[in-house]
This record gives C-alpha cells, structure tokens and sequence, in this order.
C-alpha cells in the first residue's frame, strides 16, 4: 500500500486506521470491496498482528468495515445511521462516520400554535412557539430536514443562534443536559417542500423519526427528522436480560 500522508506521531494502529479509512473514502475502495488480508497487512505496514487486527477491529465496530468468518474483511455498506435509542446530534452522527457536517437553514419563525401542536407541548391553543426548519448535510449530500418547534419558556434565545455553527439539537442539549425523550418511527413520503430541500423525488421512501423531549411535565421541543430511505438507516444495540424473556431457554 502507498500510504497517505498521516501523523506519525500517532500509535501504529491509529496510522493503519487512517490509511484504510482514507482508501475507503477516497473512493479507492468501494463497499463491498474486500481488503488484503491481514498477512498482506502485516508485511505493507510491517507491524505486529495484534496491531493490525486491534486496526481493523476498531473499524468494524465503528462500522467502516464487516468482518466474515474464513472469508475476509470488506468495506460496509456506508448508508448512513442513527441510533434510534441515543439523543445525539446529528452532526456528532456524521463526524463519528469521519465524514463532513454542514447545514442550511431553511426557516426561523416565531408562530401561533394550531390545537394539534399545542396538545403536543400540553399547552393551550394558540400559544406561542418557535419553529425552525433546518437541512443537515453529510459530504454536502442531504441527509436529513428537521423540523422543529420549541418552547419559547425554555428556550427564549433560540431564534437568535446560529444553527450552521451549532445545531438545535446541541443548543437544546446544553439548556437541558438530562431530558426525557419519546421517540415514533414512521415510514413516510415527502411533500413537495421536502423532496426538494432533501434534493429527492416526492416518490422516494423516507423515515420519518418524531422526538418529543421534555423537561418534568413540560415539553421543551417536538421535532420532525426526515430522511431519504436510500441514504440513511435506524440502527439499535442493547443488552437483552434473561429475566425480560421468559421463553429464552426454549429458543
């Protein structure tokens, strides 16, 4: 391998990381692409093998890569992915794939809440909300159109941020560092202001992922975060404990 150029100041697993990493979104290698094998790894890099696998292991779990048992490693499919289960924001999602966050913001208002949205934050029709409407983009690519709308109690300033330097979500977070979060999934359609702000045709599937947060009894904001099925996708780990499910013996 022709290495780019990395810091050599770095652990020697760390350099293997960011040469393949950088192979991988160069283009060099594409998904599905299978890597050398480890001895060919072990003679380009001229490491031990425990460097080399703990390289390629950490990029599996972050992952870049799929490993198969007595076939060989490969490049992952790189749709992109958010845990349905984690509060994160998507910027942070984007940044931990090595790839570019960027964003256009679309809308900011001061509104007048309809009887169906009021009854989303538990406050009277026609209350007062703030509303944004935000394009989170990854390598200049839509990847996600939120659509959110705030509680001017909590959040009085929110109108006023920059959110191409901060995203409303890490705004929020920081206002509230621990709040209670609802989550529906939904598949979807995009309408017409949608399809063209994600850059879709309104006939392409999307997830539709709704977030009620709150703060005690009161609901700090209620967000729509759309994305185009062919460039995104849910993914969740967790622990599943023996007492949970009685018939784990019999499976």
């Amino acid at each position: 391998m022709s290495e780019p150029k990395i810091s050599q100041s770095q652990p020697r697993y760390r350099q293997i990381k960011d040469a393949i990493r950088h192979r991988i979104t160069s283009g060099e290698w594409g998904e599905g692409s299978q890597l050398p094998s480890e001895l060919k790894l072990l003679e380009d890099f001229s490491v031990s093998r425990m460097t080399v696998h703990r390289a390629l292991r950490e990029l599996t779990e972050e992952g870049l890569l799929t490993r198969v048992q007595g076939v060989g490693t490969f490049v992952a499919e790189q749709a992109a992915r958010m845990d349905a289960l984690e509060l994160r924001a998507v910027s942070d999602e984007i940044t931990a794939r090595g790839n570019r966050h960027s964003c256009r913001v679309d809308l900011l208002e001061d509104i007048i809440a309809d009887g169906t949205l009021a009854r989303q934050f538990n406050l009277p029709a026609g209350s007062r909300l703030f509303h944004s409407r935000v394009v989170h983009l990854e390598n200049e690519v839509p990847l996600q159109l939120e659509d959110r709308w705030v509680n001017p109690q909590v959040a009085p300033q929110y109108l006023k941020q920059d959110f191409t330097t901060i995203t409303p979500t890490e705004y929020l977070t920081r206002l509230e560092a621990s709040p209670f979060v609802e989550h529906v999934i939904e598949a979807t359609l995009p309408d017409g202001t949608a399809a063209h702000l994600l850059g879709i045709t309104p006939a392409e599937p999307c997830l539709r992922l709704i977030r009620r947060t709150l703060r005690g009894s009161q609901v700090v904001t209620v967000a729509h975060l759309l994305h185009p099925g062919s460039r995104f996708r849910l993914s969740s780990t967790f622990r599943v404990h023996a007492a949970s499910v009685p018939m784990l013996a019999a499976l």
